[in-house]
């Protein structure tokens, strides 16, 4: 039987970990009878190592194609020696992007408001067409709104950083600016721009956390790996 490991990345907050869980339970609940672990790549257990078998899907549970993407997992699939498939990261997928729109409604943001500037709060990485390809969440997120502008920003890396998104939206003429954090899970990264927001008077929603859609696109990273395992 084909097993899905879903490789998070690992963190020192539990809530980051316990994220990883309740989805691997999610997609328990989606698809009886499919086999799925959870493993991490760095600061948890169990590891890689621990969980592969010669019928596993490594799906990542990441949302860019950065180092942990293509390195990272991709040697501890080596290392362990086995005929192990890797699938695609989530990505800039349309589902994760409704998700991201529903936090913001559950904070109150009307689509409907042209004062509102929205800037997406991501993990930048050191590989720049990943960041590329982040940066078009902002724009898909602001797709059919009468907002006045979205805007990428990094926590981590060389910016531009949340402070520098919002005066960039206000420049452009929002009155109003609010964070939505572009992670599958709380912990300390966006605890610290919540910090700075708190600060400065900027709301912030919830990251992506455990939704159904986040679980599909997991199910559909895995199911793409699967068909080409066979189609080989």
């Amino acid at each position: 039987m084909t097993t899905l490991v879903l490789a998070a990345h690992g963190s020192r907050d539990p809530r980051s970990a316990s994220n990883a869980r309740a989805v691997a339970n999610q997609i328990r609940f989606m698809r009886p009878g499919l086999r799925v672990r959870v493993a991490f790549c760095d600061l948890n257990t169990p590891r890689l190592a621990d969980v592969l078998t010669p019928a596993a899907v490594v799906t990542p549970f990441l949302l860019a194609d950065a180092y942990h993407a293509r390195i990272d997992i991709p040697q501890q699939i080596a290392d362990c020696g086995m005929p192990v498939r890797q699938a695609d990261v989530l990505g800039e997928d349309d589902r994760l992007v409704s998700v991201l729109s529903e936090r913001l409604a559950e904070l109150g943001v009307d689509r409907a408001d042209p004062e509102l500037g929205v800037a997406v709060v991501a993990i930048g990485s050191t590989h720049p067409a990943a960041n590329a390809r982040t940066a078009t969440v902002a724009g898909k997120l602001g797709a059919g709104t009468q907002w006045a502008g979205t805007t990428t920003a990094f926590a981590t890396g060389n910016g531009p950083s949340p402070a520098q998104a919002a005066d960039r939206l206000r420049r452009n003429g929002a009155r109003r600016v609010v964070i939505a954090p572009w992670f599958l899970a709380p912990g300390k990264l966006t605890d610290r721009v919540a910090k700075y927001a708190a600060a400065n008077g900027i709301s912030m929603s919830a990251p992506l956390g455990r939704h159904r859609l986040v679980a599909e696109t997991v199910l559909d990273r895995f199911d793409a790996a699967v068909a080409l395992r066979a189609a080989a």
